[in-house]
């Protein structure tokens, strides 16, 4: 159970990384190197390397497969958080796609 809940942390962890760099992406810079070393895009590598070592560390006691299944979520939570974050809008397909990966993860637990 521990290494499940490391490995949810993780994926939490990498789509807010991933968020950091969308952020970073919607900005202008006056050069190339400020677009690619600048807080968001540092502080969203830092995060994704922390989430690498979590990674790690779950799978010491987690299947391959579960892990797999739950990375799925980080689909979820980009979904959600670029919604609120940037307004970008659920569309039908990402509605069903969401409700296909919780299906997934409830059916894969299940059996």
């Amino acid at each position: 159970m521990k290494s499940v809940i490391l490995f949810i942390l993780s994926v939490c962890i990498a789509s807010t990384s991933q968020i950091l760099l969308k952020k970073s992406a919607n900005q202008q810079y006056q050069s190339k190197w400020q677009e690619y070393l600048n807080k968001y895009v540092i502080g969203a590598y830092g995060l994704l390397f922390a989430s690498t070592i979590l990674t790690m560390l779950a799978y010491k006691n987690l299947n391959l497969s579960m892990g797999v299944m739950i990375e799925s979520i980080s689909y979820i939570i980009i979904a959600i958080a670029s919604y609120f974050i940037f307004k970008e809008k659920i569309t039908k397909s990402k509605q069903l796609g969401i409700l296909l990966i919780i299906a997934g993860i409830i059916i894969a637990s299940v059996f």
